[in-house]
């Protein structure tokens, strides 16, 4: 005599996907809650249509820095990507990239995410704001920061700037040197000068203006300012630049 089967296996593999799906989307909204989101989060996960349309549930209006752009909320889910979604292989994992925005694959569908840092992109997305943190700009879009690396030539994910951090949308006159390009050069070769010369005054002074009192003692930090920036200063103008 046959065993009848109860079909409680199925159940229990279905129960067992829809608890890793769970897991899966809860392990997401904990990345995001580490990483910290500049321009709030989505109230619940949305099963979208693909595309990215605004008008959507599940979209957030990021108004950081007046940047001023509707995103697909972190968590949202969709069963297709974008058509103009562009893949990028990093550490071993898929990662897609439309709009600003960052997806994931989680099972059948795709997840809205933080990207990692770390990772790069050669063209910055269509919608983003400039902000300068000690004189060097870094580049916002979706709660993501990108800072040019030209050693990369890629637009690469930073770690957000410290809370403390002097920020500005505009080119501060107190913490940035105005540099005029005297052999003409390209906006492109200006971020990389920029860069580098920042990173070589960093390296000089022991100053970094992107973090807290530039990492050293408050009664340091008046002084070694003023030495990052004759140092910074000296490096743009050796590479052709009229320094004010």
């Amino acid at each position: 005599m046959r065993a009848r089967h109860s079909g409680m296996p199925g159940v229990a593999l279905m129960a067992a996907g829809a608890l890793m799906a769970a897991v899966a989307l809860s392990s997401v909204a904990a990345a995001q809650e580490r990483r910290g989101d500049d321009r709030g989060a989505a109230n619940r996960v949305q099963v979208g249509r693909g595309g990215g349309e605004a008008q959507h549930r599940g979209y957030v209006y990021d108004n950081r820095y007046n940047h001023g752009h509707y995103y697909p909320g972190y968590g949202t889910a969709f069963r297709g990507l974008p058509p103009e979604a562009r893949r990028f292989r990093y550490h071993d994992e898929d990662w897609y990239f439309h709009g600003g925005a960052w997806y994931r694959p989680y099972g059948p569908r795709f997840v809205v995410v933080a990207p990692p840092i770390g990772i790069g992109v050669g063209v910055l997305p269509p919608y983003y704001s400039t902000v300068w943190i000690g004189g060097v700009p870094y580049y916002y879009a979706d709660g993501t920061y990108y800072l040019w690396q030209p050693e990369r030539q890629e637009y690469v994910v930073t770690q957000a700037p410290s809370a403390d951090a002097p920020i500005a949308t505009a080119r501060p006159e107190e913490s940035a040197l105005y540099a005029y390009p005297r052999n003409g050069q390209s906006d492109a070769q200006q971020a990389t000068d920029r860069y580098e010369c920042h990173s070589w005054a960093v390296q000089q002074t022991g100053f970094d203006p992107t973090a807290p009192l530039g990492g050293v003692p408050a009664e340091q930090s008046a002084a070694k300012r003023a030495d990052y920036m004759r140092a910074q200063r000296t490096c743009l103008e050796g590479r052709g630049y009229s320094v004010n």
